[in-house]
């Protein structure tokens, strides 16, 4: 391997261990990231945490910001519109081929999955938004998309989701007593068409779920950013 692959590869590990932080709500939205100390933290210079913070930057997740440098970006509610528009479709027909061909035991695992949402509710605003609750959404959409058998799908929504730090959704949900529940019973109606093997109505039950879930994110979103929605 030579030199420029190596430092390739070091910036490409960098940027990954940094995004998953992000992803994981380790480093939140507007959190400031240090070259500095990031170069500390991993036994580096500055120079591949540069190159990765521009890599980041050129993914969206990342923002260069003036006085402050690089920055968690909050995405812009319009973009989270927009992106949950085009995972509502692909999940919806990721929805629809799972009803003809998921099985007893998928079937019982979304139940799990969406019995850990239920406990949570029931316990309360300080249940929910933890990394258990953040999990079992996250593998609740996983199981469908893996019941649809298309990899091809599957890697499109994935590349959606991660353009959104995964916990918060599940911050979104804290406080709204209301949401949580629809959530709980959107999943409900999703598990019983694919349990009845109606493919039509496994795919508006998803669809249905997921614009709900972004027009509530695009809310929370817009909550704590200076960018207007205009619709």
């Amino acid at each position: 391997m030579t030199p420029q692959t190596d430092e390739g590869a070091l910036v490409d590990d960098i940027a990954s261990r940094i995004r998953a932080r992000i992803m994981d709500g380790e480093l939140p939205i507007g959190k400031p990231l240090r070259q500095a100390a990031l170069a500390a933290e991993f036994g580096v210079s500055r120079t591949p945490v540069r190159e990765a913070l521009r890599q980041l930057q050129n993914g969206g997740l990342i923002e260069m910001q003036p006085h402050r440098g690089a920055v968690v970006r909050v995405p812009a509610p319009w973009e989270v519109r927009q992106a949950y528009e085009v995972r509502a479709e692909l999940e919806a027909l990721a929805a629809r081929r799972a009803a003809a061909r998921i099985t007893d035991s998928q079937l019982a695992e979304l139940r799990r999955h969406n019995d850990v949402l239920r406990a949570a509710a029931g316990a309360g605003a300080s249940a929910t938004g933890t990394p258990d609750t953040t999990q079992a959404n996250d593998c609740f959409h996983t199981v469908v998309c893996q019941a649809a058998d298309n990899p091809w799908l599957s890697r499109m929504i994935d590349r959606i989701n991660e353009s959104f730090p995964r916990n918060v959704s599940s911050l979104a949900l804290t406080g709204d007593e209301r949401h949580r529940q629809l959530n709980i019973r959107q999943h409900d109606a999703v598990v019983a068409a694919l349990t009845a093997r109606d493919e039509d109505r496994a795919q508006e039950a998803m669809r249905e779920h997921v614009i709900s879930a972004g027009e509530h994110l695009t809310a929370w979103y817009e909550r704590r950013s200076q960018t207007v929605f205009h619709g």
